[in-house]
């Protein structure tokens, strides 16, 4: 799922460089251009109903999808409750349903319940900001990428390691990130010496974490930490540039897929055709504005 890099994040630069890999390839334009309407009616919906696109996520995890209160810039209801759900992932979950003839069902689920859910049938997939692994591949299918994540650091402003330039200049610190995510099970072992904490349950009780000092470094994802900077003024945001000082992540770890069930090849493919007809441009104004209406920019 989910990760992060440096220290200038702003946001034109953020948007440009975390979206570079969304591009339409020929080949996925080529399944757009057939038509993803089309295979609609061979991918049901998970309560049954072929007309609505049921779709999970943590509601918990601004920018990418958080709850809030009202309808207000679009929010959709979340199923059995009073709240609404938004932000990007919403955002991108309303624009395949449109594509696709459907209405949009959102369903609130916690982390290590968004899987299950595919794999009972309770819903058609999961956009939630989930990394492509070929862990997770061998339980769900995986749509193109539809975000590319790359890793940020977050430290505090009066830190011992606010002048961090790399993991190895992280040494001996105390950290945490959310449970079930690479940044934790991948990333934080590689600071050496680290203490490291029990994960987080969501993304915003590891920014508590930090802010609170029971930790010294928290691990990331870009617009997740574009959302905090703004929340928490006094942290700061590093990148170690991706090379050989920065954490060691794999593509598949950092490429964010939308997950449905094994053999749901009608759906994937209708996914991909909506997907293949956006641009690095339609997901970069998509991000921008998950952004600037996010709980935390308020």
């Amino acid at each position: 799922m989910k990760l992060k890099k440096t220290l200038s994040l702003g946001l034109a630069a953020v948007l440009a460089l975390g979206l570079a890999a969304c591009g339409a390839t020929a080949e996925t334009q080529s399944t757009a251009e057939s038509g993803a309407t089309a295979e609609t009616t061979a991918a049901p919906d998970g309560d049954g109903d072929p007309t609505t696109l049921t779709v999970a996520m943590e509601c918990a995890y601004a920018p990418y999808n958080w709850t809030q209160s009202d309808d207000s810039n679009g929010a959709v209801q979340i199923r059995d409750s009073s709240d609404y759900a938004y932000g990007y992932d919403v955002m991108m979950a309303k624009k395949i349903a449109e594509a696709l003839g459907q209405d949009v069902k959102i369903v609130k689920l916690d982390w290590d319940s968004l899987i299950p859910a595919i794999i009972s049938g309770d819903v058609d997939c999961v956009i939630a900001g989930q990394s492509i692994t070929s862990e997770r591949a061998k339980q769900v299918d995986f749509s193109d990428p539809y975000y590319y994540a790359s890793i940020i650091t977050l430290v505090k402003k009066d830190g011992p390691y606010a002048n961090a330039a790399s993991v190895a200049d992280l040494s001996g610190a105390t950290c945490t990130s959310q449970l079930g995510t690479i940044w934790y099970d991948n990333c934080l072992p590689q600071i050496p010496e680290a203490t490291i904490l029990p994960a987080q349950e969501t993304a915003p009780s590891m920014l508590v974490a930090l802010n609170s000092g029971a930790c010294d470094v928290v691990v990331t994802d870009r617009p997740t930490a574009q959302a905090a900077l703004v929340a928490y003024p006094d942290f700061v945001a590093l990148d170690f540039g991706g090379g050989e000082n920065d954490f060691q992540v794999s593509e598949e770890d950092i490429n964010i897929g939308i997950s449905m069930k094994k053999g749901n090849t009608a759906l994937r493919d209708a996914i991909n055709g909506v997907l293949a007809t956006m641009t690095t441009d339609d997901y970069n104004t998509m991000m921008a504005e998950a952004i600037s209406v996010q709980p935390l920019s308020e």
